[in-house]
């Protein structure tokens, strides 16, 4: 459940342009990554940072543990907040915002030039309540399928024909028949609750999808999804993925999923690009072996942009509060953000970013952001944590119990709805 802090109301006046550094800072940072490619591209920012003269301390845990960023609130409630905190999740911006203890970032933006390379979509991300309070650090796809090009070759098969869903599935007993599995599935409520998210961007559309997620004003999820045929299509896509898993799949981690393909064993992934980044890791080569491509027929892609916050008031040294903005600097500079790109697997935030960091992934990843109504927000930026917590444990409910139709799923969403929001 999520934790909604009292608000106090402390009015401190923070100031936004950098302060001056008379000294250097001990600061802490939480976030949730623990793969290589992940801490690798958190370390360029990180590296830089403590080459300022900083001391920086890192709070992990493991990314299924952190939720709906439960233990940054968790720390807040104990009077240690962290200095700077990974997370995309509007509710703990506004929690931290409503204990007198968050710090904008737009106003600083503005006045280093960074705002206007920024993306439209990176730019509607990193609002809160109409506030820039996020530094964003990469965009990623939350669907986007990632495959194996030799085995696909060993196969007889050629991702890049297909057209629909029915193209991909139709080759799925010709890879099966050449001793391969045919998409990569994990186990946990993440894995379960991203899948969705991204099939209903790709096959129920931009209108269901915001009609199911968004909360707008304090209000909630338009109802009327529950008799979309959409919603219906997607829990049945699902169900279809999740059914062809190997045996394997139970509590396995999605960068261990990620594994399975590129170890030959199996044909594809539909999750996060920031698969691109255990590819890499692997030094294996986009084009030779492996590709990208958008789910097939898909009608619109879910957008995560990762962020960090940084912590104001009364707990905030002039130190701490300049050194934090030197990250916010650090983060978003074209070179450092293109650098990071790299190893994470993202997209750059910066439209002026190096091209030579910008591969055919990277590009993909950008005509999607420049077509018309073919992107959403990642639910966590538009709507509730409660709802959305509901939503990942429906999916991974749905995705353990065989006997569950899509009835079951449609009528255990309606009661989660109504236990949240009537």
């Amino acid at each position: 459940m999520r934790s909604k802090l009292a608000g106090i109301g402390l009015a401190l006046a923070l100031a936004i342009a950098p302060i001056a550094k008379t000294s250097a800072a001990d600061l802490t940072i939480f976030h949730s990554w623990s793969n290589e490619s992940e801490i690798k591209a958190l370390n360029v920012f990180v590296n830089a940072l403590k080459a300022k003269g900083n001391t920086i301390k890192e709070l992990a845990v493991p990314h299924e543990q952190s939720g709906a960023g439960g233990p940054i609130v968790s720390l807040v409630i104990a009077g240690t907040p962290p200095n700077i905190f990974l997370t995309g999740n509007a509710d703990v911006y506004r929690d931290i915002r409503d204990r007198g203890l968050g710090q904008t970032v737009g106003e600083y933006f503005d006045k280093i030039g960074a705002t206007p390379n920024f993306p439209a979509a990176v730019q509607e991300a990193i609002k809160v309540d109409g506030e820039v309070r996020k530094i964003p650090l990469g965009i990623h796809i939350d669907g986007m399928v990632y495959y194996n090009m030799k085995v696909a070759k060993a196969a007889g098969v050629d991702p890049t024909q297909w057209k629909s869903a029915d193209d991909m599935f139709a080759d799925m007993d010709k890879v099966k028949a050449a001793g391969y599995n045919f998409i990569g599935v994990g186990g946990n409520t993440f894995q379960a609750g991203y899948l969705f998210h991204a099939l209903m961007a790709a096959v129920a559309g931009p209108e269901v999808y915001k009609k199911f997620y968004n909360v707008s004003d304090g209000g909630k999820p338009d109802p009327s999804v529950f008799e979309e045929k959409g919603l219906r299509d997607a829990i049945e896509m699902f169900r279809k993925i999740t059914a062809q898993a190997d045996e394997g799949w139970t509590n396995r981690q999605w960068n261990e999923t990620t594994n399975t393909v590129i170890s030959g064993k199996t044909l594809m992934q539909f999750h996060g690009d920031w698969m691109k980044g255990q590819w890499k890791a692997n030094n294996k080569v986009l084009g030779e072996d492996f590709n990208c491509i958008n789910w097939p027929g898909t009608k619109a892609v879910a957008v995560t942009v990762d962020a960090m916050g940084i912590l104001g008031g009364a707990p905030v040294s002039k130190d701490q509060l300049a050194a934090e903005f030197d990250m916010a600097s650090i983060a978003v500079d074209p070179a450092n953000n293109g650098q990071f790109a790299a190893y994470k697997g993202s997209t750059p935030v910066r439209v002026d970013a190096p091209e030579d960091k910008l591969d055919a992934c990277n590009k993909l990843v950008l005509s999607n952001l420049a077509k018309d109504n073919s992107s959403v927000l990642n639910p966590f930026y538009i709507s509730d944590s409660d709802w959305i917590n509901s939503i990942w444990n429906t999916m991974f409910t749905f995705q353990g119990d065989r006997n569950m139709t899509t009835d079951d799923v449609i009528a255990m969403l309606k009661g989660e709805y109504e236990s949240i929001f009537n």
